[in-house]
């Protein structure tokens, strides 16, 4: 079933997101949370697609059911598509080819235009939910370069990527906040060159502004990501 942020379907929606099967709570800023959004959105969940199998089980077996949900969503209506998980970069040209309208699958894909922002000597990091998961093949698929710096909150976070992919029902998100300022910290500790982050998850734009103010750089994530993709999908008229 497809909804809409404000209960009907017919409402003019440009973005339709694909949204993972999950339960964890999405609080105010989140993706997966219409409310988070400016504009009208549609939401159609994939059943089967947990955050675990999405992240660290590698999409197998999902490429089909993301394909349907994306042809449900251009039926719909919508002028273009994201998803819910920074990891299903790996169907963008899948997708791209199945749903005949413009596809933004991952906030990933920032990458190189943020890389080309940069002044001379500074590079990109990313703060990914999951390090080991994210391979060359997401990289290469989201046009990343394969020596961009990478960090997560693991092993030391205690609730962010616990909860999001244990998809927990609760989330103390003051705990949350300190496992991603702790990976972003790190990251840079380790790569001094880094000028910019860009948040991989979905689920991490709640903590950009904070993210930003303990470093003083600029940060990235999927909310900067789907408002720009929006904005070419539906200009604003002055």
């Amino acid at each position: 079933m497809v909804y809409q942020n404000d209960g009907h379907r017919d409402g003019g929606a440009s973005v339709g997101i694909l949204m993972l099967d999950s339960s964890f709570p999405r609080i105010p800023g989140d993706g997966g949370n219409a409310a988070t959004w400016p504009f009208p959105v549609l939401l159609k969940t994939i059943s089967g697609a947990s955050p675990e199998h999405a992240v660290l089980r590698g999409v197998g077996g999902l490429a089909g059911a993301f394909v349907d949900g994306a042809r449900e969503l251009v039926r719909a209506g919508v002028a273009g598509i994201t998803t819910s998980c920074g990891f299903l970069v790996l169907f963008q040209a899948e997708l791209a080819e199945a749903a005949g309208v413009p596809v933004a699958t991952s906030s990933l894909m920032q990458v190189p235009a943020v890389q080309a922002l940069l002044p001379p000597g500074k590079r990109v990091g990313i703060l990914t939910i999951s390090a080991a998961s994210l391979t060359p093949a997401h990289l290469a698929a989201a046009g990343v370069p394969a020596d961009t710096p990478i960090g997560d909150t693991a092993p030391g976070g205690r609730e962010f990527a616990r909860v999001i992919l244990g998809d927990e029902p609760a989330l103390d998100v003051d705990l949350a906040r300190k496992d991603l300022l702790d990976g972003a910290r790190a990251l840079v500790a380790a790569y001094p060159e880094i000028g910019s982050l860009v948040l991989e998850c979905t689920n991490m734009a709640p903590y950009s502004a904070d993210i930003a103010a303990e470093l003083g750089m600029p940060v990235y994530d999927f909310y900067s990501f789907v408002t720009w993709f929006q904005a070419g999908l539906r200009p604003r008229r002055f």
